[in-house]
């Protein structure tokens, strides 16, 4: 795929404009595309950017590695902050997790491979899901590295409509394979890995012609529990 016109580069991703589509490309993917502070906060300003469209659009993020999307927090950055440190990350996670849930357009995610922990959470915010077919694991191992959910967090994944596999995806830490995904609902398609971003792209095309208002009222009314997070978040 080729993009053009307007682009917003930052060291952990690329956002791209074409055919009124914002494609978002995590370009870390040798390190894993973990998340830092940085990164949180390099997330949020490409938010600011595509919420300043005018006019219909969608949001499609998506990675330039095969193998890895995200696999979450850095753990080592993590155990190097101070306490007021990590109280300022958690928070600036959890307004990028609710501004992504609650972003006024249609979301779409091309998950080109292992996508574990902060990343999957992330990717849960979004909209619509699809997932190569061949390789690459969706999970929540959080149960298995002590770290639980925060209260935001926790209703994030529980957007998931399939709620037998939420689960076992929560309490097991259970890592589904693309096809395991897609039979638990929690993702919306499989591709190969050769046609998921051009498929994806195009479906992030029929909903960037929804109207973007009336979309993002009904989604807003959909997600009850993530809109009461709105006010002490950003208070």
């Amino acid at each position: 795929m080729t993009f053009l016109t307007e682009k917003m580069t930052m060291p952990a991703m690329k956002l791209e404009l074409r055919d009124n589509v914002h494609v978002l490309t995590l370009t870390e993917g040798d390190t894993e595309n973990k998340l830092t502070q940085e990164v949180v906060e390099e997330y949020l300003a490409h938010l600011d950017e595509v919420e300043k469209y005018q006019g219909n659009t969608a949001l499609m993020i998506t990675c330039e590695h095969e193998k890895t999307m995200s696999t979450g927090i850095n753990l080592e950055w993590l155990g190097a902050q101070d306490q007021d440190g990590l109280m300022k990350f958690v928070k600036t996670l959890e307004q990028l997790l609710v501004r992504l849930a609650l972003l006024d357009m249609p979301t779409v995610a091309a998950i080109n491979g292992n996508c574990y922990a902060g990343g999957a959470i992330i990717m849960s915010a979004v909209d619509f899901r699809f997932m190569r077919s061949d390789r690459g694991r969706f999970c929540y191992p959080e149960v298995n590295i002590n770290i639980p959910f925060t209260l935001v967090m926790q209703d994030i994944v529980g957007l998931m409509p399939n709620k037998k596999m939420l689960k076992e995806m929560c309490l097991l830490g259970r890592a589904l394979t693309g096809e395991e995904a897609l039979q638990g609902d929690v993702v919306d398609g499989l591709f190969a890995m050769d046609e998921l971003q051009q498929k994806t792209f195009e479906y992030a095309q029929l909903l960037a012609q929804k109207d973007r208002a009336t979309y993002a009222q009904i989604k807003r009314q959909m997600r009850p529990d993530i809109e009461k997070h709105r006010e002490t978040l950003f208070a």
